[in-house]
């Protein structure tokens, strides 16, 4: 896990994971997971940061953002959806201790195709498991919303993710449609710790100037497993396999 950074770069997207403490399942109960996502649509209406997906596991979380210019946002809107939730799992069980982990991972991931992969890596998270065949049949992720804009309680907001991945609004959920039958048409659900475990993920370009406005030391990142610019797991470059699938 990435150790924690100083500030969330404004402007810039961000995958977050945080984990239940101990990797214990207590988000196994659909009430928690609920709850979990009650918060993320208070909490990116409180502090005004833009959602572009997440998960919600039996004992994890993922949570793509684009970070404000406020740079306490993120910390803050993790603070309110963590706690309130934590804090009613444990006053309902009669339980005390910590509910998650105490630091949560974050990497910054380029848009365009590296946000892409992200974005179908966040949303087959369940089907890798073998929980489900589909996204679909998972209630608590944003892939509905990012199929589908509901018409109360939006949490992702749909307009910034399209200018992120340029494509129009109305063809959003026909072409992530088609992404995701390609990824699992395709076989790529092998799990990549890039996502979490690395400080930037993007072309060599991108990752230098995160690293450079973080005031991380100029050591080479490349050296640093900071970024897999390749993306080995899924073989040849996913954007261009999409591209003929669908375009």
């Amino acid at each position: 896990m990435p150790r924690p950074i100083r500030f969330f770069i404004p402007g810039h997207v961000w995958h977050l994971t945080h984990r239940c403490h101990n990797r214990e399942f207590m988000l196994n109960y659909a009430y928690y997971r609920k709850l979990w996502m009650k918060w993320l649509y208070e909490g990116t209406n409180r502090y005004d940061v833009p959602i572009l997906n997440f998960m919600v596991t039996s004992n994890h979380i993922h949570l793509l953002v684009l970070a404000p210019k406020d740079m306490e946002a993120i910390p803050r809107l993790m603070q309110l959806v963590a706690g309130r939730t934590g804090q009613e799992f444990n006053q309902r069980r009669n339980r005390k201790g910590a509910y998650w982990e105490k630091r949560y991972s974050a990497t910054a991931v380029q848009t365009g195709e590296h946000l892409v992969r992200c974005l179908l890596y966040i949303d087959l998270n369940m089907t890798r498991a073998g929980v489900v065949k589909h996204p679909r049949d998972w209630e608590h992720c944003g892939y509905h919303e990012i199929k589908k804009e509901k018409s109360k309680y939006r949490t992702v907001a749909r307009e910034k993710l399209c200018n992120l991945i340029e494509i129009e609004l109305d063809e959003l959920p026909k072409t992530y449609d088609s992404w995701v039958k390609q990824m699992l048409k395709q076989g790529h659900l092998s799990r990549d710790t890039i996502w979490s475990a690395d400080f930037a993920v993007g072309d060599e370009t991108f990752v230098r100037r995160v690293f450079k406005l973080l005031g991380f030391p100029t050591r080479d990142p490349l050296q640093a497993n900071a970024v897999n610019e390749d993306m080995a797991p899924y073989g040849e470059t996913l954007w261009n396999e999409l591209e003929w699938e669908i375009f």
